[in-house]
């Protein structure tokens, strides 16, 4: 029904910035709450922001004051800005969307940040 299709992951130093994508196809629900996790290996999955379709955001406070989220209800897009990224960031990162007894993710991806 939805689909999830993440761009912007890679390599980048510790103390850059990185973009992370999230463009949603398909039937989702205006009130749907979008957002982020991320799992580094031997962990388990993590929340790390998430932004109502009003644009109320909530983070993780591992990320408050570095990542910000941003979406676009029109495009149906979902943005995490990531800023002075540190090693420990380095996980796969899941784009997801969630409403009443709808959770979709996208199939990660990996964010690796070098010291």
């Amino acid at each position: 029904q939805v689909q999830l299709v993440e761009s912007g992951g890679g390599l980048v130093q510790a103390g850059g910035s990185l973009r992370l994508s999230c463009v949603a196809s398909g039937s989702i629900f205006g009130s749907a709450v979008m957002g982020w996790y991320r799992q580094a290996p031997g962990k388990q999955r993590e929340w790390v922001a998430t932004i109502t379709s009003a644009g109320s955001t909530n983070f993780a406070n591992s990320v408050k004051g570095r990542f910000t989220i941003s979406r676009d209800n029109v495009k149906n897009t979902v943005a995490l800005q990531m800023s002075s990224l540190k090693p420990e960031d380095t996980a796969v990162y899941y784009c997801n969307v969630h409403w009443t007894f709808h959770n979709y993710w996208g199939q990660g991806t990996q964010v690796t940040v070098s010291s």
